[in-house]
């Protein structure tokens, strides 16, 4: 059968497939740490909706396992070959079909980058407001595989609220339109924001409708503080929340993280900026505000931080703001740079913020292991990352321990397994546990309806097979 199923997706798509020993390899891993058992099938690089259908109707005919793959950087495993797999790569479906300026949407197939989309939107005066740390690499298809959220979705939002409309491949090859043009429109189930999210599990993202805001204009302003202590960063971060205040961007970085950063950058990278003088334990918090009334939000923030013992610093400079927010992105490259790491992604209410970063130093304690942890502070997303030692996807099972205890800690607090990340293979051991018996088997009656025979990457979320 394998070699059946070869010969025929070479027969329907010719060069665009490929059984290369070092191709398939690739597919094997992307940068969560994970790494699958075993190389896939196939790897198919589609070109086209035709290519991708073409793909879907072998594999339902023939039972195969599909794993849709776009740019290869999720940080779950969701998009990693799984045994006797076909991975449809759509990275090379890379094309900006359409934008409107007078609808302030854009058309886009699923292998555009979100940085590259942008950069064609900018001399417009408008924007794609999801903005998650990889936008300079990862697609907008996986964006919205993930429901991405970033640096800036406390503001403006998440994945979900800027896809208007979907072209959706199903598992049997039909081709399904959902949403629409318009910015309203509530006729029937919501199914583009079902498939948002939905880590190829449902359908192959082939087309996208997305929404464009008007580019911020106006003055930016960023506040940087120092504190003593993740705790009372935490604090402060939760403090700017509750005196309703909205900046853009609100991120935090432990003192575990900020040594892994201050190491990577090194001195000079750091001078004159609040990082140039750290002392042992300090805690980033970084603000920044934007559009109208960003003065004195900015003011008002500044000031809370300086309440609670911030040692703090403010700037109008654009130059000096990128910086500051491009040390912040350097975290994960920083991380990696120095050994294995699962990235993690939690989520609690923003007010539990304190607590859960209490838990995390006494997980890490408990466990022998130093987790180094940022965070969407704005809406209490954090990223806490395992640093150990050993080979890449092969997770100790002394990690998985502390993983498991943290997973609780932030459900116990009334937060969630994943604020943006997807729950992938990582997280799908976990998933029962947050929704429940009868929201699980809803769900994974959602899944069968769309996906009957069970070959919409199988591995993930539901499934047992990597």
């Amino acid at each position: 059968m394998p070699h059946d199923v070869l010969a025929q997706l070479t027969a329907a798509l010719g060069t665009a497939v490929t059984a290369d020993a070092a191709a398939l390899d690739a597919t094997r891993e992307d940068r969560s740490g994970w790494r699958s058992a075993v190389a896939p099938l196939a790897l198919v690089h589609a070109a086209s909706v035709d290519d991708v259908q073409s793909v879907l109707r072998i594999a339902h005919a023939t039972g195969t396992p599909v794993v849709p793959r776009g740019a290869g950087t999720g940080l779950a495993g969701g998009a990693i070959a799984s045994t006797g797999a076909i991975v449809l790569d759509v990275s090379r479906m890379d094309r900006v079909l359409e934008i409107s300026e007078a609808d302030e949407l854009a058309v886009v197939e699923p292998g555009v980058l979100n940085g590259d989309l942008n950069d064609l939107l900018a001399p417009l005066g408008l924007w794609f407001a999801p903005d998650p740390a990889s936008r300079a690499i990862s697609s907008i298809g996986g964006n919205i595989a993930t429901n991405a959220g970033g640096l800036l979705c406390a503001k403006y939002g998440v994945t979900r609220e800027s896809v208007l409309g979907l072209q959706v491949v199903l598992a049997d090859g039909r081709l399904l339109r959902t949403g629409h043009r318009t910015v309203k429109g509530v006729t029937g189930y919501d199914l583009t924001a079902l498939m948002t999210g939905s880590e190829g599990t449902l359908g192959v993202i082939v087309e996208a409708t997305v929404r464009l805001r008007p580019a911020v204009t106006g003055e930016v302003v960023t506040v940087a503080a120092m504190f003593p202590d993740v705790e009372t960063a935490a604090a402060a971060s939760a403090a700017v929340t509750a005196a309703r205040l909205r900046p853009a961007m609100l991120e935090l970085i432990d003192a575990a993280g900020l040594a892994r950063v201050a190491g990577f950058l090194g001195a000079a990278a750091l001078a004159g900026t609040p990082l140039a003088t750290l002392a042992p334990g300090e805690t980033f918090l970084l603000a920044q505000t934007d559009a109208a009334g960003a003065a004195a939000e900015a003011e008002a923030i500044a000031a809370i931080f300086a309440g609670v013992g911030g040692r703090v610093s403010t700037s109008t400079d654009a130059a000096s703001g990128d910086r500051l927010v491009a040390i912040r992105r350097s975290m994960h490259p920083a991380l990696a740079s120095r050994g294995q790491v699962l990235i993690e992604d939690v989520a609690v209410p923003r007010s539990r913020l304190p607590e859960m970063f209490r838990a995390i130093e006494r997980i890490g304690a408990e466990h022998g292991l130093e987790i180094p942890t940022l965070a969407h502070a704005g809406d209490g997303n954090l990223h806490p990352n395992f640093v150990f030692d050993g080979e890449p996807g092969e997770v100790p099972e002394h990690v998985w321990a502390a993983a498991d205890a943290m997973f609780r800690e932030a459900v116990a607090l009334g937060g969630t397994l994943t604020g943006e990340h997807g729950v992938g293979v990582l997280k799908r051991r976990w998933l029962a546990d947050e929704l429940g018996e009868d929201s699980y088997a809803l769900q994974r009656g959602i899944k069968a309806v769309f996906d009957p025979t069970g070959i919409l990457n199988p591995g993930v979320m539901f499934g047992t097979d990597a």
